[in-house]
């Protein structure tokens, strides 16, 4: 082991920035049932419906602020003596806003934009329209750059890697129900890997350790400790 320090981040992290998390209690997210808008036959059915959420998305997260959690783990990634890793579901800029480099978003992010016909990536404006033409290919197929359900999210080689070079696995704000990130956890045990939690609440998974609280709160706390050892 290195010493290194795998940080999966969930909706939880920005949630004081802001943004509302994932799964809200009435089962609705953005005021959107998540089959309306977050599955590509969701795109297939209502591509309008669904450029018109994510504008509203990237609106809202380009209005934003970090919060003392994004900051706190950025403050970590500089001054740790061994590599912490930041993957997080979160498709927001937050992370990269309050200081934090290389960043695995393994949802995508709002600020990229994706060709539905050949895979082109770009900058994503800040308000999409379906039939925008894909400056490599010229079709009319432009989607947001998000891994919707049903689809495999990126970067899963890596993040497999970064885990393996990894003695402690900490989940920060996220409710441990979406996978395969949900998984995260159960390859560290099985790994001999360390585990934390920090949440708002427990999430009812096998953890080492957990503390709740704000991210705000609970996160820099945490960060102050490993720096000061």
């Amino acid at each position: 082991m290195t010493g290194g320090i795998f940080i999966l981040s969930g909706a939880g992290l920005s949630a004081e920035s802001g943004l509302k998390t994932f799964r809200a209690e009435d089962g609705l997210w953005e005021d959107h049932r998540v089959e309306d808008v977050a599955t590509p036959e969701a795109f297939a059915r209502d591509p309008e419906l669904v450029q018109t959420f994510y504008n509203m998305r990237r609106a809202q997260a380009a209005e934003a602020e970090p919060n003392a959690a994004h900051q706190a783990l950025a403050r970590l990634q500089a001054a740790h003596d061994a590599p912490v890793y930041l993957v997080t579901q979160n498709v927001d800029d937050l992370l990269e806003r309050g200081g934090a480099r290389d960043v695995i978003h393994m949802h995508g992010a709002l600020k990229d934009a994706l060709c539905a016909t050949c895979d082109h990536r770009w900058s994503a404006p800040m308000a999409m329209d379906v039939k925008d033409p894909c400056p490599s290919c010229g079709a009319p197929a432009t989607r947001p750059d998000i891994v919707w359900f049903g689809e495999i999210p990126y970067h899963m080689d890596t993040i497999q890697e970064a885990l393996e070079d990894s003695d402690l696995f900490v989940s920060i704000g996220t409710s441990g129900v979406v996978y395969p990130a949900a998984g995260f956890g159960q390859m560290a045990r099985q790994l001999g890997i360390r585990t934390m939690e920090l949440n708002l609440e427990a999430s009812g998974g096998r953890f080492d350790e957990v503390r709740e609280g704000l991210a705000s709160t609970v996160v820099p706390q945490w960060v102050d400790e490993v720096l000061s050892r």
